[in-house]
Formats: C-alpha cells, structure tokens, sequence
C-alpha cells in the first residue's frame, strides 16, 4: 500500500512540475498545485471513463450515465475523498516533493518518461474505448 501511495504521489509531483515548467515559459506559476490536482483529477476521470466504456461492452448494455447512477456516482466520491486527503486536506504532498527533488537526475528522468508514458497510455485507452463503444452501439442499433 506504501508504494501505490508514494508512486500517486510521485505522479502528481510530475505533474506539479510539468506545470511550474510551462508556467514559468509564459508568465509565471501560480495556484500550481490546484492545477496539477485538475490534471490528476483528469486523468483519474479519463481511466474511470475507460472502465465504464469496457464494462457496458462487457455488460451488452448502454449505461445509464448521470451524476446520481452509483456506477458514477461511488468512484467519483472515492476519488473527492482520495484527492481530498492527500491533497486538500494535508500538505503531505509537499514532504513527499521535497524528497522526490532529492532523488537523482537520471531517476528523476525515468520516472518522468514512465509518467508520461502513464498519461498518454489512458488517454489513449480512453478514446479508444469510446470508439469501440461507439461502434459497439452502432451494431446494437
């Protein structure tokens, strides 16, 4: 459970840089962890979008997807809740930063190309999850 916790963290201080690093190309950085927790955030919406996408292929069934379904509405609340503690609610994130800022550059480097390898992969799985699922339906129809 320790490493999931320190590799979330990790993703989220690579996302955290990411941003301090395009913000200071066009003007500066501000509310920099806000925008990284979006970008979490995002991704977290775009990998629970896949799951959904799979799931009503799976079920043979088109999903009835509003804000008050439990199928929605659960993992949105375990995610508030999850981002809430470890972001929002404590700025353990800024321990765990400090330590990652320690760790040497060809590390450092890695652990950016599997981030962003992690990023690309869900965005992709998203969109193409949503295309099977398109085309899924179109068959049903």
């Amino acid at each position: 459970m320790k490493k999931i916790k320190k590799a979330y963290y990790y993703i989220f201080y690579k996302i955290y840089k990411s941003i301090i690093y395009t913000s200071e190309m066009v003007g500066g950085e501000f509310w920099t962890d806000f925008k990284a927790g979006i970008a979490l955030l995002a991704l977290e919406l775009l990998f629970l979008g896949s799951f959904l996408n799979y799931y009503s292929i799976i079920i043979n069934e088109k999903l009835d997807i509003s804000i008050t379904s439990p199928i929605i509405l659960i993992p949105l609340i375990i995610l508030f809740v999850i981002n809430y503690f470890s972001f929002i609610h404590t700025d353990m994130w800024k321990e765990y930063n400090k330590q990652f800022d320690k760790l040497p550059e060809e590390k450092n480097r890695k652990g950016t190309i599997v981030v962003w390898i992690i990023a690309i992969f869900i965005l992709i799985n998203f969109f193409g999850s949503a295309y099977y699922l398109q085309k899924y339906i179109l068959k049903m129809y």
